[in-house]
């Protein structure tokens, strides 16, 4: 399986495989461009959006008068957090799913329900059940994170070949041995695809918190900035959340490609 993987990626045009973050950073370029000439002729009030001048001078301030990190100090605790507990309850769950038909038929109806409940309508319930601050915040990012690493690692399983699995069982393994040695490590990939997608939910899901649950980071910062209408406060504080998910989602990244070349 790995080596179909690897052959996959092989098959790719040299021009996609070797062009790496050249192509996000030219479209950066542009719309940070594009920004700076709708401000610039005045088309936009300053209001509205700020040039990227005042949002860069609003960051060196932030982070020179100390109030920027530690938020994001306070932000990625929750999201680390909660990403830590909604993969230690997600990860069973899916080898539950796949291993016990019956727990399969009973419980996926409720996960799947699970995600129509909206993050912010679930909020007021853990401040009543949890209280104010990290513990309430976490629980809400673990909920965010838990949904696509249950179903990608429950995929992961599902797809994994059953010729495989089945010569293992013959050579004696079974349970855990069977789970350390050939499906976790087959399963890895969809299980890190997963936590990708779920690493940048936690994110959101901390600011969220911070809305309605207290605490202490960008999501705090935000509604101070908000209720000063300080536009390029809002885009300065934005700008640190999207780096955040990105260093998240890109840490992920990096270690599931030390998986591949491993």
């Amino acid at each position: 399986m790995r080596r179909r993987a690897r052959a996959r990626r092989a098959a790719l045009p040299a021009v996609v495989a070797g062009s790496g973050p050249l192509p996000a950073l030219v479209l950066g370029v542009v719309l940070v461009l594009v920004w700076w000439a709708v401000t610039a002729t005045g088309t936009v009030t300053r209001i509205v959006l700020p040039p990227p001048a005042d949002v860069v001078a609003t960051l060196v301030e932030l982070a020179a008068t100390g109030d920027l990190l530690p938020a994001v100090a306070a932000t990625f605790s929750a999201a680390g957090l909660g990403a830590v507990l909604g993969g230690a309850v997600g990860l069973p769950l899916a080898w539950v799913l796949v291993h016990g038909r019956w727990f399969a038929a009973a419980l996926e109806p409720y996960v799947a329900a699970s995600q129509a409940v909206p993050a912010i309508a679930l909020a007021p319930l853990l401040v009543l059940w949890i209280g104010y601050g990290l513990p309430s915040i976490a629980v809400l990012c673990a909920l965010l994170v838990f949904f696509p690493i249950v179903i990608a690692t429950t995929l992961g399983l599902r797809t994994l070949d059953p010729e495989v699995v089945a010569a293992a069982r013959v050579d004696g393994a079974s349970g855990w041995r069977l789970l350390r040695h050939i499906e976790g490590p087959l399963a890895l990939p969809a299980v890190l695809s997963g936590l990708r997608n779920g690493v940048t939910l936690a994110v959101t899901g901390a600011v969220v918190g911070e809305f309605v649950m207290g605490g202490e980071g960008l999501g705090l910062l935000l509604v101070a900035q908000r209720d000063r209408s300080d536009t390029a406060g809002l885009f300065a504080t934005l700008l640190v959340l999207c780096a955040l998910a990105t260093a998240a989602y890109a840490l992920v990244r990096l270690l599931e490609r030390r998986w591949e070349n491993s």
